[in-house]
């Protein structure tokens, strides 16, 4: 396993792609409503990535993927291709947005609603945030990514919802998908000790029913087997000799 530990001057351009990731999922949220395909989502993240931000986003073409960003609607886990679905009023949403800037990665995710959400989908995502941030708050050199997953896991459980084990949180960096895996469920107390300068994603993926999923023939869509909903947020964090800092706060949040 190699870790990367960033520069003062990496961390710095760490910063600056973390922003950017966050900016466009705050300007992409008055677009998500009912009557608009997850493609328009897709081509307007697309054209503010590129043509205001001056940056590029990660996943077109990356391993074959043919969009900018990832739509997971309802049902959907994660890494949903934009096209021509229609949302319509009580669809729950996830965009997970990466941008390349000057070299380095910024990686976020939010949930979205189409109009009002079931009280289950609303309860889901809030389980889903308050997790990510229980699990970012273990974060500090010296703990271990066990910490991370353990806090996650027990929240999620306690609320009767499930963590999917298959997809987790990585390193990033230069590359998009760095070691280690950040696992979304664990021990206290086990697993790779963590150090100042490391730069991960946190991201649980809740589901209302089971854990259990599958991958669509398409080779990327990701769905929970039993049709339930699922929840996903995320954000791109430095570990620090204290503790942590997010790099992709929202406007909301700064």
């Amino acid at each position: 396993m190699t870790v990367t530990i960033k520069t003062a001057e990496e961390q710095d351009k760490m910063r600056v792609a973390g922003r950017l990731a966050a900016d466009v999922l705050d300007m992409i949220g008055a677009y998500v409503q009912a009557g608009v395909t997850t493609g328009q989502l897709d081509t307007i993240c697309h054209d503010y990535i590129v043509e205001v931000q001056k940056a590029v986003p990660a996943p077109l073409n990356y391993r074959g993927f043919p969009k900018s960003i990832c739509t997971s609607v309802n049902h959907v886990v994660c890494h949903g291709i934009p096209g021509e679905r229609t949302l319509k009023s009580g669809d729950v949403v996830n965009i997970d947005v990466t941008v390349i800037k000057d070299g380095f990665h910024g990686d976020t995710s939010r949930m979205y609603f189409v109009g009002k959400p079931s009280v289950q989908a609303q309860r889901l995502s809030d389980v889903s945030f308050e997790g990510m941030w229980l699990g970012i708050a273990e974060l500090a050199a010296g703990k271990r990514l066990g910490d991370v997953g353990a806090a996650i896991q027990k929240h999620v459980e306690k609320n009767r919802f499930s963590v999917v084990r298959e997809y987790c949180g990585h390193g990033i960096g230069r590359v998009f998908h760095e070691d280690p895996q950040v696992l979304h469920y664990g021990s206290a107390g086990t697993g790779l000790e963590l150090k100042a300068g490391m730069t991960l994603t946190v991201e649980p993926m809740v589901n209302a029913g089971k854990a259990a999923v599958k991958l669509l023939p398409d080779g990327w869509t990701v769905v929970t087997k039993d049709h339930s909903l699922s929840a996903q947020w995320e954000h791109t964090v430095l570990v620090t000799e204290t503790g942590y800092e997010v790099l992709t706060l929202g406007s909301a949040d700064r």
